[in-house]
């Protein structure tokens, strides 16, 4: 079969792409290719991996077999121009790497790192030791963590929250569905479906954003919702940013309507032409953000068993077995 892979990121794991089934096959390696270079190619393709397809690239993938997407979103895969016989797979991997990254920034806002670190490169010690005045932090144990969404991410990080003492909640599509693997029903307070989101806001100390992006969820957090939040909740999103209004967060963290937020997803990407930044609100002032680039799930565990699962699946594909995350579409 010929592959093409564009994802620079499992470029960097091709031992593990073409190990067993999946070696001996024609490889084609366009991380960093324009566009039209990669559309060229992709006449005479079987299997695409990627984490980005535009449309001219789904109209020019004829004969394609498998596009394997190397995440777990498909917001940035032009689906429709695909051929109807091509199955679309995606990959996780990244429920604990994120669940991890969850954990330290809400310690981060809880303990008021960022100010502390800040000070003491400036030579200043600020402790309650020295000065009456500074606020105490405050430990997670005992606080309540709300999940919006419950899917491998959101149950990772209630197990790993509620493993530090936290009590935990949720709001998913269907609340009755079951539990992600490795989740206990005496973890979780409670379930409830998307019309409990609100009393979800107003009952949380820290808010964690794991649903994904869709016509339904962008904008799902504005500022009347912010307001339902506790002055001194946490909000953390490492879903993505559009879910978010910028400008009534914004707002929010700098009136003091929330105590902190920790964002790894933003609002545009480097990539759109506008800039490196993400957002367009002055986000970097604050003292009660947490800012990363879209990297709470970038590790080595993360993509090593992506690129395993996708070598695996096209072994299964060349011997007609079924695949593993199959997209309905």
């Amino acid at each position: 079969m010929r592959i093409l892979l564009t994802d620079p990121i499992l470029d960097r794991f091709r031992s593990e792409l073409t190990r067993g089934g999946a070696d001996g096959h024609d490889w084609a390696f366009l991380a960093g290719a324009p566009d039209a270079a990669v559309a060229a190619e992709l006449p005479t393709a079987d299997v695409l991996v990627a984490s980005r397809v535009t449309a001219p690239m789904a109209e020019a993938a004829s004969r394609l077999r498998l596009l394997h997407v190397t995440g777990a979103g498909v917001d940035r895969i032009a689906l429709d121009p695909l051929p109807a016989a091509t199955t679309v797979c995606t990959t996780a991997h990244h429920g604990p790497s994120m669940a991890e990254h969850v954990v330290m920034v809400t310690l981060m806002l809880s303990r008021r790192v960022l100010r502390a670190d800040r000070l003491m490169r400036e030579g200043r010690w600020e402790s309650v030791a020295v000065d009456p005045g500074v606020p105490l932090g405050a430990t997670l144990a005992g606080r309540t963590v709300g999940v919006v969404g419950l899917g491998q991410i959101g149950g990772r990080v209630v197990g790993a929250l509620t493993a530090l003492g936290m009590r935990a909640r949720a709001v998913r599509r269907d609340p009755a569905a079951p539990l992600p693997a490795g989740l206990r029903p005496e973890q979780l307070d409670r379930v409830d479906g998307e019309d409990g989101l609100d009393a979800l806001l107003a009952g949380s100390d820290v808010v964690v954003l794991t649903v994904p992006l869709a016509p339904a969820t962008r904008g799902l957090i504005g500022a009347a919702r912010l307001a339902l939040m506790r002055p001194d909740a946490l909000l953390v999103n490492v879903a993505r940013g559009p879910l978010v209004d910028e400008d009534a967060l914004y707002e929010a963290l700098a009136g003091g309507v929330i105590g902190g937020a920790a964002l790894d997803v933003w609002w545009s990407h480097p990539k759109d032409g506008t800039g490196g930044r993400g957002y367009s609100r002055p986000f970097d002032a604050l003292e009660n953000v947490v800012l990363t680039p879209h990297h709470s799930g970038h590790t080595t565990e993360t993509f090593g068993g992506r690129a395993r699962e996708i070598a695996d699946n096209i072994a299964r594909l060349g011997k007609g077995e079924p695949l593993t995350g199959v997209l309905r579409r």
